[in-house]
């Protein structure tokens, strides 16, 4: 039986519900109700067209109108930071080319340092290369020097005197204090569920973290990344596994893989898909509510956390 501890709540930056008291609201709600984390996605400035596909929809399309609300995660996550006591706090993900490598690590280590040590990183490579292009970000590159922020943000977060040398990022000696409260570092969990994405997880993370598979790709995808970290030498049982899915109750969605939209369709639909997600072995589940009614979204979530989750 999995209990609301192993489940997270998407507290949502961007669409019509991005509003700062609702945001605070959900995330307080999380908290008080017993959901183990909340998390936050990457956007910082939505591009007014663009032609880059959303790798999470049928048709590509960004789920919400690019107009509505947007705000940036790592502000909103030191909100945040005060404005709960227990509850985790996690990036799903962090586009981590979009910032500079150095300052990222250390707005991580001041909002690790002030929660007390509640901060996971959920790191990705990003897909919109219009918004790589607004923030003067090499989108080509995108993969090593998601690579380079890492190992930066873990030697950031050990403390003391660090420099770098890389092929995105260089910069000679600086103070680096504090570091982290949580040692060696926060817990880092790579997003992706493409095989340089999975080798990343093996070189550089504590987890993987997956978004919206449907069972045939999660089960691939689980498979491909055992036998990847068997290969480098590491514990496939080691790795913490978080799965990031869209409540959507209601009419079934065509899904992104084919299929129905694993999160859509009717209560015993949404609860055969959570089951075969905890079934798969992940640890952790991520909800975020699809809809634009600030109403309903708590409406849905409490029933989410007193009627869903004990029947799982």
């Amino acid at each position: 039986m999995a209990g609301l501890e192993r489940f997270g709540l998407d507290v949502g930056i961007y669409g019509s519900l991005a509003e700062p008291g609702t945001i605070i609201d959900l995330a307080r709600f999380a908290e008080d109700t017993g959901f183990g984390s909340i998390w936050l996605a990457d956007h910082v400035a939505m591009p007014v067209r663009f032609d880059s596909r959303y790798p999470y929809s049928p048709d590509g399309g960004f789920p919400a109108p690019v107009s509505e609300a947007l705000y940036e995660p790592l502000a909103t996550l030191g909100v945040l930071a005060g404005a709960t006591r227990r509850v985790r706090l996690g990036t799903a993900v962090l586009i981590m080319p979009y910032r500079n490598p150095l300052l990222t690590a250390r707005m991580l280590v001041t909002i690790d340092r002030f929660s007390g040590g509640r901060v996971t990183l959920g790191a990705g490579v990003g897909w919109l290369r219009e918004e790589f292009e607004a923030l003067g970000a090499d989108h080509a590159r995108r993969g090593r020097a998601t690579d380079e922020a890492l190992e930066v943000f873990k030697a950031v977060c050990a403390g003391g005197e660090v420099s770098y040398r890389g092929e995105t990022t260089r910069f000679d000696p600086v103070h680096s204090n504090p570091g982290s409260v949580q040692r060696p570092h926060p817990p880092i969990l790579v997003g992706g569920v493409s095989d340089p994405a999975l080798r990343r997880v093996v070189r550089h993370g504590d987890g993987w973290l997956a978004v919206a598979l449907d069972r045939p790709m999660l089960t691939e995808r689980l498979a491909a990344l055992r036998r990847l970290a068997s290969g480098a030498g590491r514990d496939p049982d080691g790795l913490d596994l978080v799965f990031k899915i869209f409540i959507a109750p209601g009419e079934a969605r065509p899904g992104p893989w084919g299929g129905r939209d694993i999160g859509s369709g009717s209560p015993d639909e949404i609860l055969g898909d959570l089951r075969m997600i905890l079934d798969a072995g992940i640890g952790t589940v991520i909800v975020r509510y699809r809809g634009d009614d600030a109403e309903a979204q708590k409406r849905e979530m409490e029933r989410f956390a007193a009627e869903v989750v004990p029947r799982l």
